[in-house]
Parts: C-alpha cells; sequence; structure tokens
C-alpha cells in the first residue's frame, strides 16, 4: 500500500513538475529571442546610422513640414529588418532544442508573412533614397497582401457587418487589402516625430504578442516579441533627440508585419478577440489617419498630400515641446493597448465600457486639437438639425419677394418687410432710399427725415433696442438696384454678435429680395405721381403732384 501511495504521487506530482518546467522555459525563450533581437537591433542602428551618414543618405530639413533642424540619416528600417530576421533566424535554430518552440515554427507561415514583408521593406527603402509615388507605394502593397491572402492570413467574416457568415473570396481579399493599405500606411503617416511611429508601434506590438500567448503559443508569438525587441533597441538612437529617422523602409515594414500578425492570430481568436483587439490596439495610428482624410476630403486637398496639421503638429502648436507631445501620444497608445485588453474577455458591459471611453475620449481629445475642418462639419451638422427653422425663414424671404412684387402702396411695403424679418435671426434694418424729381416724400410718421430728396424707415425686434448704436452689431447693406437698372438706394441688415447661428440661406437676400424691394419702391412712388398737363408760359409741360 505504501508503494501504491508512493506512485500515486508521483503521477500527481510530475505533470505538474512538467508544467511548471515547460512555462519556466518557455518564459526564458521569449527572454532570449527579446534580448538578442534588442541585442542586434542595438548594434545595427548605430552601424547602419554611421553607414548612411557617410553615404549622403540623409533627410535634409528643406520642407516646412519637417521638424529637424540638421540632416539625418533615414534608412532605420533597414537595423529593425535585418534584427528581426536574424531574431527569427536565431529562434528557429534555438528550436531544436526546445520541443514547444520547435512546435510553433510553421515553414508555412513563416514564408507567407517573412516573403511580403520583404517587399513591403524594399519599397520602403526605395522610397527612401529615391521617393516612390503613392501609386507605386499602393499598388505594391496590395501585391503584398494579396500574398498574404493565398498564403491563408486572410479575413473570412466581418460578424458586426454582416453576421457569422463567410464573405465570398473576392470580397474577403478586399476587405484583407484595404485592412493591410490601412494598417500600414497608419504607422508611416504617424512618424512625424522623433520616436512617435516606433513607440507606439511597440505598444501595439507588446499587444499582439500578450493575445497570441493568451490565445494558444504560435509562431506568431515569436515574431512578435522578436519585433518588439526590434523596435525597442531602434528607440535608443530614435527617441528625441534623434540620431536617425525610421524612414519609409521602417514605418511601412512595421505597419505591414503588424497588419500581418493581427491577421495570423485571429486564425485561431475569437470573433470578438479578432476583430477588436486588433483595431483597438491600434488606436493611434487609425484615428491619425482618419482624421488626416476626413480633413483633407472636408477642405477640398488632395488625400495624399502632406501637411502640419497632424495629431502631434496640433499639440506642438498648444506649447508642447517635441518631447513632451511623444510622452503624451505615448500615453494614448498605452490606454488603446489597455483597452485593448480589456476585451481578452468579452462580455456586455465590458466591451460598452470600453467603447464608451474610446468614444468620449476621442471625442474629447479631437474636439480640444481645434481643426477647423472639424468645426465647419460640426455647424453643417447642427444647421442640419435645425433644418426646420431654416425652412421658416427662408420661406419668410421668399414670400416677402413675392408680396413686394405685388405692393401697391408705401405702408404695405413696411408691413411686409417687418414680417419678414420678425422672426428670423436678425435684429432690426434699415432702409434709405432716394426720391427722384417729382416723387413726393411719403407718409411715414416714424421715418427719420433725411436730406432733401432721400427717406428712410428703421425697424428693430422688441428685445433690443430700435436704435443699434453703440452696441456690437455686424450689418448686412444691399444695395437696391431696380430691374430697370436704377439705384433706389440701399437696405442694411443687422444682427447682435452672438453665439447664435444665423438659420438662414443668405443667398435669398442677395439676389432676388433687394431687386424686388427696389422695384416695389420705383412703382409705390412713380404711381403716387399724376402728371396733369398744364401749359407753361414757354408752352412746355408742367407736372402737379397729386394730393
Amino acid at each position: 500500500m505504501g508503494c501504491g501511495i508512493l506512485v500515486t504521487s508521483e503521477v500527481v506530482v510530475a505533470p505538474t513538475l512538467v508544467i511548471e518546467v515547460e512555462g519556466e522555459s518557455l518564459t526564458q525563450v521569449f527572454l532570449a529571442i527579446f534580448f538578442l533581437s534588442l541585442m542586434f537591433s542595438f548594434v545595427l542602428t548605430r552601424y547602419v546610422r554611421d553607414f548612411a551618414s557617410r553615404r549622403g543618405c540623409v533627410v535634409i530639413p528643406s520642407q516646412e513640414r519637417h521638424l529637424h533642424s540638421t540632416p539625418l540619416p533615414r534608412l532605420g528600417g533597414v537595423a529593425i529588418f535585418l534584427s528581426f530576421s536574424l531574431s527569427i533566424a536565431a529562434s528557429a535554430a534555438l528550436a531544436s532544442y526546445v520541443p514547444r518552440l520547435h512546435s510553433a515554427f510553421s515553414p508555412k507561415m513563416l514564408l507567407t508573412i517573412l516573403i511580403p514583408a520583404s517587399l513591403v521593406f524594399l519599397l520602403g527603402v526605395y522610397d527612401d533614397l529615391y521617393n516612390a509615388g503613392p501609386y507605386l507605394k499602393f499598388t505594391v502593397q496590395a501585391i503584398a497582401a494579396a500574398m498574404l491572402f493565398m498564403g491563408g492570413l486572410r479575413i473570412l467574416n466581418i460578424p458586426v457587418l454582416f453576421g457569422n457568415r463567410q464573405l465570398p473570396w473576392f470580397v474577403g481579399l478586399s476587405f484583407t487589402i484595404l485592412w493591410v493599405l490601412g494598417i500600414t500606411n497608419a504607422f508611416n503617416l504617424i512618424d512625424g516625430l522623433d520616436g512617435l511611429a516606433a513607440g507606439s508601434a511597440l505598444f501595439s506590438t507588446l499587444v499582439t504578442f500578450v493575445v497570441a500567448l493568451l490565445n494558444g503559443f504560435s509562431l506568431v508569438t515569436v515574431m512578435a516579441i522578436a519585433l518588439a525587441g526590434a523596435i525597442l533597441g531602434f528607440l535608443r538612437y530614435n527617441f528625441n533627440p534623434a540620431t536617425i529617422f525610421l524612414g519609409d523602409s521602417g514605418s511601412l515594414l512595421i505597419g505591414f508585419l503588424l497588419s500581418a500578425l493581427a491577421l495570423a492570430g485571429a486564425q485561431k481568436a475569437p470573433t470578438i478577440v479578432a476583430v477588436a483587439i486588433p483595431v483597438v490596439s491600434f488606436g493611434l495610428p487609425i484615428l491619425e489617419t482618419s482624421l488626416s482624410i476626413l480633413r483633407r476630403l472636408i477642405s477640398g486637398r488632395p488625400v495624399f498630400t502632406a501637411d502640419r496639421e497632424h495629431i502631434h503638429h496640433k499639440l506642438l502648436q498648444h506649447g508642447l515641446s517635441h518631447r513632451q507631445v511623444v510622452i503624451v501620444l505615448y500615453a494614448v497608445s498605452a490606454v488603446f493597448a489597455l483597452l485593448s485588453l480589456f476585451l481578452l474577455w468579452p462580455t456586455g458591459s465590458s466591451l460598452g465600457l470600453v467603447l464608451a471611453v474610446l468614444g468620449i475620449g476621442v471625442w474629447i481629445g479631437v474636439q480640444r486639437l481645434g481643426y477647423l475642418e472639424l468645426g465647419e462639419l460640426g455647424r453643417v451638422a447642427q444647421r442640419t438639425l435645425k433644418q426646420r427653422q431654416v425652412f421658416i425663414n427662408n420661406l419668410a424671404i421668399r414670400r416677402a419677394t413675392e408680396e413686394l412684387r405685388a405692393a401697391h402702396d408705401y405702408e404695405q411695403i413696411r408691413c411686409v418687410l417687418e414680417a419678414a424679418f420678425r422672426c428670423n435671426d436678425f435684429d432690426g434694418f434699415e432702409v434709405k432710399f432716394k426720391l427722384f424729381p417729382g416723387e413726393p416724400r411719403p407718409h411715414a410718421p416714424d421715418s427719420a427725415a433725411q436730406r432733401s430728396g432721400e427717406v428712410s424707415f428703421a425697424w428693430g425686434k422688441a428685445r433690443g433696442p430700435r436704435t443699434l448704436d453703440g452696441l456690437a452689431v455686424w450689418t448686412l447693406s444691399l444695395d437696391l438696384v431696380s430691374s430697370s437698372n436704377r439705384r433706389r438706394g440701399v437696405m442694411m441688415i443687422h444682427r447682435l454678435y452672438s453665439q447664435r447661428n444665423l438659420q438662414l440661406d443668405i443667398n435669398l437676400l442677395a439676389t432676388a429680395f433687394p431687386i424686388a424691394l427696389a422695384d416695389a419702391l420705383d412703382r409705390v412712388l412713380q404711381h403716387s405721381v399724376q402728371v396733369i398737363p398744364l401749359m407753361g408760359q414757354e408752352g412746355e409741360f408742367i407736372a402737379a403732384q397729386a394730393g
């Protein structure tokens, strides 16, 4: 019996020891891969920096958007690519001694990612040296994305849009290419400050590593930790003040690798994890890309033009230093990364909380940046919500225009104008018009007497004084020119400065309305004159005014 107990004890304890030893072994493997990649990157970045400087492969601060003051090399992506490749090769060699690591290496998946990644890297090197055009960049990136799709790394369904239905291959190919293009160029777009793109990518890479590790040890875990080490080693030379830039060879490579690793990790992940976590963890570059496209579309500028309106430029304009901006955006990237990890255990409450925090945070942050284009978009949205009042005000001006065309006396003109402006957003008006020879001065007890041959009358809303003297107002002046091209006078429309938006189509006031008013004044004043043929002493006719 004692032996039986002893054997039972050994059987129970042995698996636990194996698991613990295997866990410790994997931890050591991860640390070894990370520090190996870090060391490679630390050494190679210095070598690439010096080599590029000697060969003149530098960025000269010749454009307005450049924030550096001295020429700096921009081939940092070469060091990251070499460090990443060497650490993956070392990991493959180490796999023969670690069975669990050996089982994770899939030659097919490794080639599926590395071959198109190398193509994108070469594209970035070419762009760093010779400035590739946007269409060439997108074409090569699309080819690389198609290679991922053919290798099995593809978007099969989008539950948020299509439920759990599997997409047709051509739709899946389109979404896969769109995903790869978006993420690849998103990291390229935020590469505007020392260490910004690399630091943001580091947070996203660590999230990719954690998610892949928790969903089952695989090649994605090894590649993510190797990429994290390569990025961190490069940051030693790229953080402000930088001595080397990431360049398109680095930003495009990192963005492509992260988009590919997200696709690879999604193959085994639950639906919500596969969809939401990569999007949230890449939050800063995705937000920057979305804002840039939206801004340029609203302002009518080409989407591919460079400007100084990126998030980091806006923060610099708010008075932050270069390093402070980078640290703030590191914090933003860290928040996105932490929120994405909450989705590892998706429930209705956690998903709602993450989406609420993200939505509120992004809204407040974008508002504080003060983009003019988004302010204009908000104004249009507000005007759309108040479209009913716009309709009412516009119809009042249209109705007044029609009634002026039928007005038959001076008092009726006054009533039409007062009715048109009583309910809109203007606070008062004043009409000044000339009296041509033979035209009588109209009977208007409250009109202000002007110099001979001119009449004026004014009106103001009850909530304010009839006179606007001394108040902060703006005035719209309309020349009253009749359809016969005779200038009758001027109408000045006043509005107090306030936060109220003008809910009226100003074109209605500037086109048909002043012509109708001038014609009405011509008609009323001329009809009030009756010509009685009397023979004067020298035989000419004398005009006599009736009344």
